[in-house]
């Protein structure tokens, strides 16, 4: 493994630092600065184009939870100079305002672009493959399998909404 990759993974690893410290702190501005100017995000249906449509829609989105905790998984990182991609493992588990608890996993697909010393986000789309009671009792959303790394959903990909399956 060379050097260059290394410093690539950790810049990478920072960047979801960052990104999983601005959700449990619900910080807009520091949320959509973990993607480039013309980043793009696609969770829950949405496909956000630009840190001015990003950091606003994280807000409302953030504003319907009391807290948010991102548990990540390892990434598995393909490197090309100054892009990548990767996905990564992810569970969140939730407070909502009136006391109860919902937990999401899924996968994050995601490209990267260095700025600077800077990794951001390029492109994020989030698989869905379960929200509900943290006890798993809902079924599980039945979503795409890109198969194994590299393999990413295309760019017009749509995301799954947790409405795709009726919470019980």
């Amino acid at each position: 493994m060379n050097t260059d990759f290394l410093i690539a993974e950790s810049g990478i690893r920072q960047l979801y630092a960052r990104f999983i410290d601005a959700v449990w702190r619900q910080d807009a501005d520091s949320f959509s600065d973990c993607f480039t100017e013309n980043g793009e995000w696609k969770v829950g249906g949405m496909h956000l184009k630009g840190r001015s449509e990003i950091g606003p829609t994280f807000a409302k989105l953030l504003g319907l939870n009391e807290r948010v905790l991102i548990l990540p998984g390892l990434p598995v990182l393909e490197i090309d100079g100054d892009q990548g991609s990767g996905r990564i493992h992810s569970t969140e588990m939730a407070k909502l305002p009136d006391g109860s608890s919902v937990m999401t996993i899924g996968v994050f697909y995601d490209r990267y672009q260095r700025e600077g010393d800077t990794w951001r986000f390029r492109w994020r789309h989030f698989g869905l493959h379960y929200r509900g009671p943290l006890d798993l009792s809902n079924p599980m959303v039945e979503s795409p399998d890109f198969g194994p790394p590299p393999g990413m959903p295309e760019w017009d990909e749509p995301t799954l909404t947790r409405r795709t399956q009726p919470l019980e």
